[in-house]
């Protein structure tokens, strides 16, 4: 009995946590690259630059809504303007802004990217970030799950041949979704404690 408690605590001990590498922004960028134009490829699109260029976790990006009091489950909204988007978002210490401004070319613009998305996806309110049928032709009502952000991740670094010199599951295990929440700062070497400031976006040259 007392081997088999052992061996039972032994199983269950918690792992020890794993850092994540921050990705550059030369790596976001071929990421991007690796997208299709369909829609679904849209709305990864926005999902990565807004979360690197926001320094966004998959909570983050997942809680949004297109407007204030939109869902019961919404946790942020935005706001567009022409110089870039104004971001809300509750986090565990109370409300924050993250402003993001327009990037230098329509490929990396995390701003062009998510009008878009918006558009092509006939978004007027409720979640930013919807599900899309299989097809990637058509957008669902149904808030994307927060699970598809390290897998994005995960799955656009393979394709984007990023760390290729080390085997894939070891490439794997270095990239998840808070890659993107802590590439920038990393990269740029800046941020103002709960203000993302807005020249980030061109600072790391997008």
């Amino acid at each position: 009995m007392i081997a088999a408690a052992l061996s039972e605590i032994t199983t269950n001990k918690p792992r020890a946590a794993v850092t994540k590498d921050a990705i550059t922004p030369q790596e976001i960028r071929a990421m991007v690259a690796t997208l299709p134009f369909d829609l679904r490829g849209l709305r990864d699109r926005a999902i990565l630059l807004m979360g690197y260029i926001g320094g966004l976790g998959r909570s983050d990006l997942i809680g949004l809504d297109l407007h204030q009091n939109d869902t019961e489950g919404g946790t942020g909204w935005i706001e567009l303007h022409s110089a870039g988007i104004l971001l809300t978002i509750k986090s565990k210490t109370g409300w924050r802004k993250v402003q993001i401004a327009c990037g230098n070319t329509d490929l990396t613009c995390p701003v062009y990217t998510l009008s878009q998305w918006l558009h092509f996806a006939k978004i007027r309110s409720g979640p930013v970030f919807v599900r899309t049928s299989r097809d990637g032709k058509h957008a669902l009502s149904t808030r994307l799950n927060d699970r598809h952000i390290p897998r994005l991740v995960k799955s656009t670094v393979l394709k984007a041949g990023i760390r290729a010199d080390l085997p894939e599951k070891e490439r794997l295990a270095l990239f998840s979704g808070h890659s993107l929440k802590k590439g920038l700062s990393v990269a740029v070497g800046q941020s103002s404690g709960n203000q993302i400031e807005v020249n980030l976006t061109k600072a790391a040259g997008f």
